[in-house]
């Protein structure tokens, strides 16, 4: 069996929850390794994806914890979803700059 194994990073501005994971994560930048193998008997190459693992670095210990890509996918989009209400909200606050 052919497996790959590619590591990306995500990034969030606000702390965040993950099933999987222990409570709320602070914002920060998130190492994420996912486990893809070789989808045989095809004509073309094509990958599954069989593990995805967030890693939480402290200094002197690194815990990898399970979790699913779409719990993550949706934890991003809620992430990005916040931030612009915040950045609309501040918007909406501040006054015309031709009254400044």
């Amino acid at each position: 069996m052919n497996s790959r194994t590619t590591t990306t990073v995500v990034a969030f501005a606000h702390p965040f929850e993950l099933a999987g994971c222990p409570g709320a994560l602070p914002a920060g930048q998130y190492p994420v390794i996912a486990e893809d193998e070789l989808i045989q008997s095809l004509s073309f190459e094509a990958y599954r994806r069989t593990a995805t693992f967030l890693v939480k670095e402290s200094p002197g210990l690194t815990k990898f914890f399970p979790i699913r890509q779409e719990d993550l996918d949706q934890a991003l989009v809620e992430d990005r979803a916040l931030s612009e209400r915040i950045h609309d909200s501040v918007a909406a606050l501040s006054p015309p700059e031709d009254e400044i």
